[in-house]
């Protein structure tokens, strides 16, 4: 028997009226209390009800229940002693043990793991500096600061003081031009992605210009919603938009999905005369930029640019969010919207509470200190990188500005990423191709390295386990590559 407080039970629904065949009433109450167990909703150390009470909630006799608890308890289903509730029984060894075969002939998925010790996965901030103690303040003071009244009402496009606090940020840190009233509060990018998708097939957009390479998971959304994704090729300077526009007069596509201050995963920023050649042809075609403003945060040679939005607030819906440069699981972001696009709202918002604390945490300053702080580990944690990668691998070529959380390593003439990510996880290292981001086009081979979660105490340890796992694969030295090249944007 369990000496921790017993989980109580005693809402679980059971559904005595499903049964393959009529059955007593005791029958049924059996199989209903096996089934919610089977199912998992009964979970071990479960305290189930009173037979009484029990009883009363099904409509039958309180002997019903006794003899449906005798009967489990006899088998070691239920658990009962004198002066103690009916618990749902521990399994036994046998039980806890896993089959020696998996059920099923196909082999179970292999994915990234994420307790690898050399965590070199793109995408992800330092979760060991997740600010939990300024977030929980936020949370107590969003619950104490909440009026009473706000708790039952509709907040469309969210709660007034976190669209305001959002506006209010977004114009000093990244000069965006916007009012509270454009200001959509979301559960982050793809959130915001799928309400705009969702709006633009309802105005009878059926394709959407995106780039190539680019983080998948925003084009799948859009797939998801009836639009075709058009790959548009990325250079140094960004999307190429000659290219944009000629694929915009073959297809018809209006739309455009872009990372104009970090692309992922080529790390180029939008050049300043790709920035206005964007905008004039969004013009020209009464067209829609959607500006996913992708770690944007974090510039280390310069003060991060501002918003391509500023530059045509008519043109622009931007979106963002705080997974990247707070945590993912905040799962609290934001889209700024033209005049003119007006969705509809998300049926599930952020809850109430969420919001509120979104509030204090930026009007309070919370997240500017978050980002200097985290600005300043990111700019030492990649130049450490990069010291130790011109130390293992000088002849590697490295590319990305002097921004975000990642950065490319293109490999030698032969080498797979694909299988060195395989071969990776036997040495502690999460790795990732560049291939996972590619559509149509086809890059040299090259591994996408994030640091943003990788430990700084670990980077040359797993640097040098990502140059002997290079080194390996084959006897001729890592060399005849590029030198390395730095970008600026």
């Amino acid at each position: 028997m369990q000496k921790t407080r017993p989980i109580l039970a005693w809402e679980t629904l059971l559904d005595i009226a499903r049964t393959d065949a009529p059955a007593p009433l005791r029958e049924r109450v059996e199989h209903a209390l096996r089934r919610a167990i089977d199912d998992g909703h009964l979970v071990p150390g479960s305290a189930l009800p009173p037979s009484r009470t029990l009883a009363e909630n099904l409509g039958v006799s309180r002997w019903v229940i006794t003899e449906a608890y005798g009967q489990l308890v006899a088998e070691g289903v239920l658990d009962a002693r004198a002066g103690s509730v009916t618990r749902v029984a521990a399994p036994t060894l046998s039980e806890r043990m896993p089959p020696p075969h998996p059920p099923s002939d196909h082999p179970a998925p292999t994915a990234t793991p994420v307790d690898a010790r050399f965590d070199l996965r793109p995408g992800l901030p330092d979760l060991r500096a997740t600010p939990r103690a300024r977030w929980g303040s936020a949370v107590k003071a969003a619950l104490s600061s909440i009026a009473d009244r706000d708790l039952a009402a509709a907040h469309p496009g969210g709660y007034a003081p976190a669209r305001q606090a959002v506006s209010d940020y977004l114009g000093r840190s990244r000069h965006v031009a916007t009012t509270a009233d454009r200001v959509v509060i979301t559960h982050g990018a793809s959130d915001g992605m799928s309400i705009l998708a969702r709006e633009l097939r309802r105005q009878g957009h059926r394709a959407i210009l995106v780039e190539d390479p680019s983080w998948p998971r925003l084009r799948d959304i859009a797939q998801t919603h009836g639009l075709r994704t058009i790959p548009i090729p990325v250079d140094d300077d960004g999307i190429d938009v000659e290219a944009l526009a000629a694929a915009s007069v073959r297809t018809g596509a209006r739309v455009a999905l872009l990372t104009p201050a970090h692309q992922f995963p080529v790390g180029a920023a939008l050049s300043p005369a790709r920035r206005e050649q964007v905008i004039a042809w969004a013009h020209a075609v009464d067209g829609l930029i959607i500006e996913d403003d992708y770690d944007a945060e974090f510039r280390y040679d310069r003060r991060p640019i501002a918003a391509l939005q500023r530059l045509a607030p008519d043109r622009v819906a931007l979106i963002g969010s705080l997974s990247k440069s707070v945590s993912p699981a905040l799962g609290l972001g934001w889209m700024v919207l033209p005049h003119g696009l007006n969705p509809e709202h998300s049926p599930a918002m952020p809850s109430l509470i969420d919001q509120a604390a979104l509030a204090h945490f930026l009007v309070r300053g919370d997240l500017e200190r978050h980002l200097r702080a985290a600005r300043s580990r990111f700019r030492r944690r990649r130049a450490a990188l990069l010291d130790a990668l011109r130390a293992e691998l000088p002849d590697a070529s490295i590319s990305g500005i002097a921004a975000g959380m990642h950065l490319l390593l293109e490999l030698p003439a032969g080498a797979d990423a694909a299988e060195l990510a395989r071969r990776g996880r036997d040495h502690g290292l999460a790795l990732t191709p560049l291939r996972r981001y590619e559509d149509v086009s086809r890059r040299p081979e090259a591994l996408v390295l994030g640091y943003g979660n990788l430990d700084d105490t670990l980077v040359s340890a797993a640097t040098a386990a990502l140059a002997t796992l290079l080194r390996a694969r084959s006897e001729t030295p890592v060399a005849s590559v590029r030198s390395e090249r730095t970008l600026t944007g």
